[in-house]
């Protein structure tokens, strides 16, 4: 299906950010698993740059983690014709 304003593209995954409560022990898991070490690295927000993308660790508890605790980002062509189409489709 070629991208158009009724069928904007997605571009690809551009971000994922995972709850951590404990962001000291998940920045150590992450880095050992990952073999790097974050590029931003403060006290409420950790972020690793995984092949061009970002993984994120969030302590916030009243940051909403999404039903399966995790929050992507998705690039896409045209943010407002990929909510309505998205709208359209039921999703949201």
């Amino acid at each position: 299906m070629k991208p158009s304003p009724a069928n904007p593209s997605f571009l690809g995954l551009r971000t994922a950010i995972y709850h951590a409560p404990d962001l000291a022990k998940g920045r150590s898991w992450h880095s050992k698993i990952l073999a790097i070490q974050p590029y931003f690295d403060q006290p409420f927000y950790v972020g690793f740059n995984v092949g061009g993308y970002e993984l994120g660790l969030d302590p916030d508890p009243s940051s909403s983690a999404g039903s399966c605790g995790v929050v992507v980002y998705w690039g896409v062509s045209d943010a407002d014709a990929a909510l309505k189409r998205l709208v359209s489709l039921g999703v949201g």
